[in-house]
């Protein structure tokens, strides 16, 4: 199904005439990026999952919305248990929520052309959200995540991110972006490198006043280190401490208003708690557009970028050339390889391909097979590797009812030429299984995420791979 719809949507593609220029007071196209999104989105039935832990009683509702705080507090261990005791098996009870965006960039890495889908209830085959030339909608009245009351208010948030929208024609509950958020953290912690405030070999002692299960107790590091640990294999105590750093710099309000000053105005890290660097839940926020949009920033590209709706001329230089740099090689050593991308499953019959991404060497033992934190995927990526066509410089992000991916594609050497951003945000965590999904072997990492989305990365992917690059000029 997926095939066919990339398919047509290719074909579509190719012989569409170049679009006209447009006035500014024109409403905004929709490109070939979103008709092709939405078709694959609609053709991969999201809505097939199972759910393992639907609340079945008030009591389960009231504990859902009880847990909404510090969700990526599960270990591996715990969510191997979890699968192993789930009973509740049914099929989802709604369309889930999935919120994605591609932005195709040219050979200098400008923005060219960008397509955004919302999936909902609300909007069960997908809604194409037309983006104007800076990339940016106002019409879309964003939601805070609500946990309990995606079951019981038909997924539709009461806590507005965005204020004075109100007359949008759209109305979407933003998936909570679990780890993804550690791009925000990891963005800030650059800002004050930038400002000479820190500097990446600094010694940072975390001495939280509190403790949280998230975040773990005393440590000392190199913010390097500390950087290191949170963008490859998503410590979670390592992003405690450097968010709590900046809490003790007076940077966080700071960091939000840069956000909103960048016109990347769903980014926000709300709420969090200054004794621990803790307390991640749903005021901090992120939508898939403005994080694609952030990590274009990260990218690099010359000149203006986008002009903010107050005005403000967006550059790269938001981050300083080496910062750039330095976030994207953490973001490049990415080990876990099993979302978008599913090279740590290399070989195996599930989950499916995803985009055809290299793992990086640092993760690979001799005999091939990933190892993430002490975390096994027991499967030899070799042969993937050397079929790979694409590097993936990204951010996961799962906890029970979020998956996330968001990160930078471009051609390995002597592949077809892709050059694009991907992010996805869904409902999906570990608590929605595919019914096809086997037993996890003794040992091994579980398979976490539904295979749909790695279906999701290798549509988009061998789309790009044909009408990819600097000829996404010509499809805006």
């Amino acid at each position: 199904m997926v095939g066919l719809v990339a398919a047509g949507a290719l074909l579509g593609s190719a012989v569409a005439p170049a679009p006209a220029a447009r006035a500014d007071t024109d409403p905004p196209p929709i490109t070939a990026i979103a008709d092709m999104l939405q078709q694959t989105m609609d053709g991969l039935k999201f809505q097939e999952v199972i759910d393992t832990d639907p609340p079945t009683t008030a009591t389960a509702v009231r504990a859902l919305k009880a847990n909404s705080v510090d969700k990526d507090a599960k270990t591996p261990e715990q969510r191997a248990k979890t699968y192993a005791a789930a009973a509740g098996n049914q099929p989802i009870s709604q369309q889930p929520q999935v919120d994605a965006t591609v932005i195709e960039l040219d050979a200098n890495n400008r923005p060219v052309s960008a397509g955004t889908v919302l999936m909902s209830p609300q909007y069960p085959h997908g809604k194409i959200i037309p983006l104007d030339k800076n990339f940016h909608t106002s019409d879309v009245r964003w939601r805070q995540w609500d946990d309990s009351g995606w079951y019981t208010n038909h997924a539709q948030g009461t806590i507005d991110v965005v204020p004075g929208r109100e007359n949008a024609s759209t109305d979407f509950m933003l998936p909570y972006p679990a780890s993804v958020l550690k791009l925000m953290i990891n963005f800030g912690v650059l800002r004050l490198v930038d400002k000479g405030v820190i500097s990446l070999d600094d010694t940072y002692a975390y001495n939280p006043t509190t403790v949280s299960s998230l975040c773990g107790g005393a440590t000392s590091d190199t913010i390097r280190n500390y950087v290191d640990a949170s963008l490859t294999w998503s410590s979670n105590g390592a992003s405690c401490a450097l968010l709590k750093m900046l809490w003790d710099h007076d940077a966080v309000n700071d960091l939000n208003q840069t956000f909103q000053n960048l016109g990347l105005e769903t980014l926000q890290v709300k709420e969090t708690n200054p004794a621990n660097g803790g307390h991640w839940s749903n005021p901090v926020t992120m939508s898939s557009i403005d994080t694609a949009k952030l990590l274009a920033l990260i990218n690099g590209a010359p000149g203006t970028v986008w002009t903010a709706s107050n005005g403000n001329a967006v550059t790269a230089d938001v981050l300083s050339p080496s910062s750039r740099e330095f976030f994207k090689k953490e973001l490049g050593d990415q080990g876990m390889n099993d979302v978008l991308s599913t090279t740590n499953w290399c070989g195996a019959d599930y989950p499916a391909p995803g985009i055809p991404a290299v793992e990086p060497q640092r993760w690979i033992a001799a005999d091939g097979t990933v190892t993430v934190d002490g975390a096994a995927y027991q499967h030899d990526v070799r042969p993937c590797n050397a079929n790979a066509e694409v590097t993936f410089a990204h951010k996961t992000g799962l906890v029970s009812n979020s998956g996330s991916d968001a990160g930078i594609v471009k051609s390995l050497p002597g592949k077809n030429g892709r050059n694009y951003i991907i992010a996805v945000f869904s409902n999906l965590g570990d608590q929605y299984q595919d019914p096809n999904r086997p037993p996890t072997a003794p040992g091994a990492h579980p398979v976490a995420y539904s295979e749909k989305y790695a279906q999701l990365g290798l549509a988009i992917d061998k789309y790009e791979a044909s009408f990819g690059g600097a000829a996404a000029a010509n499809r805006r």
